[in-house]
């Protein structure tokens, strides 16, 4: 009874008393600028508190079309590559689970029978035949962990855990964003579509009066041909945005991963008001510490902090412990009778004395890991930082770009119909007219690029400042129950 009871008394010591010798952990400072930058590309976007966090904005309110909302929602039942990273994590969390099971004792409790001759060597008896019958409950060689060397590689794991976590959320926003950006894309190369259908009919309308004028030589020959380059050039068009249609919508189909209902298709370049709402006015840097990816760089830098404790726990002695306590009897009938009661009691002490500088070069390598992880995680924010400055930059110049565009589209409509009308009273000639044709038409091709470019903009924006990824949103994802976080 004393044993067993001295047993219980060490596990709990054991357990009380752990500590890891892992370095204390402190969040490294951000190497970038603690504002956006400035300049004639930005709108006052560097200064000023933010109105809202774009990572609490949950993707269902922040874009407003319902039919994109219904895309979205498939791309996150069905993608394949989400599936993957969620079923990434319930592997890290079922590899956690093992790594925190060597904290406590594996109790297993086992049965044998045994039967054996021994032969008479002394030459003066018989040979004897021996059973045996026992049954016990033991533990097998558990690490006793006063040096926290076991502690520190659950830490590692636990970090590894939430690293993936966040590797999830990260793919979670970048899908919201692709399948957006090529819903968008979709619309703006069915607009260009029936913009060069229209067009072409215009050209043919043309094209047909230029034949009249000239098979009653009114107009020349170059007149006709030039006439016919602008039908050939727009049946060109006609062709490439058909092929772009058609390569969008196999884009938007293995993003979602599954077939898009055509009802839930766009029908043209989506309207920037009713498409997508807009964001707040001003962010300030500090919002990037909670994009998922760059979360995940620093819990990979946690773990690694926590991969030195356990090297450096190796170089001190490693104390395991062998019980077993059952029953051991002859015969069957009395195995578990009290003269029948049998226990083994073996802690082990493991001290290294000379490895050849094996565990010197361990810890050494983890300090170096440590390191990497530290540049990695610092490399992550730059570039995070990078991403927004890119966006902002974009956004604060694409409202005059596209004002300016919407001004060019409609001098070029005003100078195609005068020209026109000019050349029908044989005041102009035919060159006038085919480039002021190719002006206009190049003007409204060039406004839609600029409107989806303006849309696509907000989409970068709210997916680099870590939107659409909230916690509590997981629909289509193989529910997950995260391990107690370490206070």
């Amino acid at each position: 009874m004393w044993i067993r009871n001295s047993f219980f008394c060490v596990a709990l010591l054991a357990l009380a008393g752990c500590t890891t010798m892992a370095p204390d952990y402190t969040r490294p400072a951000a190497p970038v600028a603690g504002s956006w930058p400035g300049g004639p590309a930005y709108q006052e976007n560097s200064a000023g508190p933010d109105k809202a966090a774009v990572a609490d904005i949950p993707w269902r309110e922040f874009f407003a079309a319902d039919n994109l909302r219904q895309v979205i929602a498939l791309g996150l039942e069905n993608n394949r590559d989400l599936r993957q990273a969620a079923l990434n994590v319930q592997k890290v969390r079922a590899r956690y689970r093992i790594r925190r099971a060597e904290l406590f004792p594996q109790l297993a409790a086992a049965g044998s029978y045994s039967k054996r001759r021994v032969p008479d060597v002394s030459g003066f008896g018989e040979a004897l035949t021996l059973e045996e019958y026992d049954a016990n409950l033991g533990v097998s060689s558990w690490e006793i962990d006063f040096f926290g060397r076991v502690r520190s590689l659950e830490a590692q794991a636990l970090e590894e855990f939430f690293a993936t976590e966040e590797a999830r959320r990260s793919a979670r926003i970048a899908l919201i964003g692709d399948v957006a950006r090529t819903y968008l894309t979709l619309g703006a190369d069915q607009a260009r579509l029936a913009l060069a259908q229209q067009t072409l009919q215009s050209h043919r309308d043309t094209y047909r009066l230029t034949r009249k004028r000239y098979d009653v030589g009114v107009a020349s020959a170059l007149d006709l041909r030039q006439a016919q380059t602008s039908v050939e050039s727009t049946r060109v068009d006609i062709g490439r945005y058909t092929t772009l249609v058609a390569q969008d919508e196999n884009a938007l189909r293995l993003l979602v991963g599954s077939e898009v209902p055509a009802k839930l298709l766009p029908a043209g370049a989506p309207d920037a008001v009713t498409a997508i709402r807009p964001l707040p006015a001003r962010l300030p840097s500090t919002v990037l510490q909670r994009r998922p990816d760059i979360l995940a760089a620093e819990h990979r830098l946690q773990g690694a902090n926590a991969n030195i404790g356990a090297a450096r726990a190796a170089f001190f002695p490693r104390i395991s412990l062998t019980a077993a306590t059952g029953f051991a009897s002859s015969e069957l009938g009395n195995l578990f009778s009290s003269d029948a009661r049998a226990w083994s009691f073996s802690p082990r002490l493991d001290l290294p004395i000379f490895t050849a500088g094996r565990l010197r070069a361990d810890l050494e390598v983890s300090k170096v890991d440590r390191e990497i992880a530290l540049a990695a995680y610092e490399k992550a924010i730059q570039a995070a930082f990078r991403e927004v400055a890119d966006a902002l930059a974009e956004r604060g110049t694409l409202d005059e770009q596209l004002a300016a565009q919407q001004a060019l589209a409609e001098a070029a409509a005003e100078a195609y119909h005068l020209s026109e009308a000019r050349f029908r009273k044989g005041i102009d000639s035919f060159l006038n007219v085919l480039d002021s044709q190719r002006s206009f038409y190049g003007a409204r091709q060039g406004l839609i690029t600029l409107q989806l470019a303006s849309l696509a903009n907000d989409v970068t924006l709210y997916q680099v400042l870590g939107g659409g990824a909230a916690p509590n949103e997981k629909p289509g994802l193989p529910p997950t129950v995260e391990p107690d976080r370490k206070e």
